[in-house]
């Protein structure tokens, strides 16, 4: 049986390299993406299928889950990547608006996709959630290497992925029969950081594609990157 696999933000960076590497290793992959013109694009450059998917509008999140049911019936991995990076700014100079902003699309964004796509993840035998996290959110990372610097890693983006990997661990307890892990990709070159990053996006999806890809005895509540656990 085929693995249907669903990729938020996949039309560029490590959603489109995740879709890649799935579809290369016989997942039927739905790349997913908010602008339709990109998103078709990228989906026509992997003979795979485009689904319309904005993660901050909740009427967008729905249609899509209908079309899934509609096609294929079930959803046996969720890949929530969609994400932004918001205003490179030091905190003290962030507005309420500003971090509003990228949680309703880093942390909001992941409940309305997830919420929304459980009933089809339900129906499958095998079903598996991996939240594309970041090492920016660790406690332990940022006081080791001194990430403080804004404009390598902005504070509203890095706050964002702390709770997010918070969020996962409350989801792999949530739902015992599903595999919910958070992917760590690591510094890895693309727009998100003006391609400023040290890692290829091979590198950056390892743990992405491993996660996507556990056996249903396999972890969960794990935040890992493709050298092993993550320190919270």
């Amino acid at each position: 049986m085929d693995t249907i696999t669903l990729i938020t933000g996949a039309n560029k960076g490590l959603g489109y390299e995740s879709a890649r590497r799935l579809r290369e290793a016989g997942h039927t992959v739905l790349l997913a993406a908010r602008d339709p013109e990109r998103g078709q694009a990228a989906a026509g450059e992997l003979a795979v299928p485009f689904v319309h998917l904005d993660v901050t509008d909740e009427d967008s999140v729905a249609l899509a889950a209908s079309w899934v049911r509609d096609q294929y019936g079930r959803l046996d991995v969720l890949v929530n990547n969609a994400g932004i990076n918001g205003p490179s700014i030091p905190i003290d100079q962030a507005t309420a608006a500003d971090v509003a902003g990228v949680f309703n699309t880093n942390l909001l964004g992941v409940v309305r996709v997830t919420t929304a796509f459980l009933p089809l993840l339900r129906a499958s035998d095998n079903p598996r959630i991996v939240n594309v996290s970041s090492g920016t959110g660790s406690f332990a990372l940022t006081e080791k290497n001194s990430w403080w610097d804004p404009e390598y890693v902005p504070p509203i983006y890095a706050a964002t992925k702390t709770a997010l990997t918070k969020l996962t661990v409350f989801y792999a307890h949530a739902l015992p029969d599903m595999r919910v892990n958070a992917a760590d990709p690591g510094w890895t070159a693309t727009d998100l950081n003006n391609f400023r990053g040290i890692q290829t996006v091979q590198e950056g999806t390892d743990a992405i594609v491993e996660l996507a890809t556990l056996p249903a005895d396999g972890p969960t509540g794990a935040y890992v990157n493709r050298h092993g656990i993550v320190p919270w």
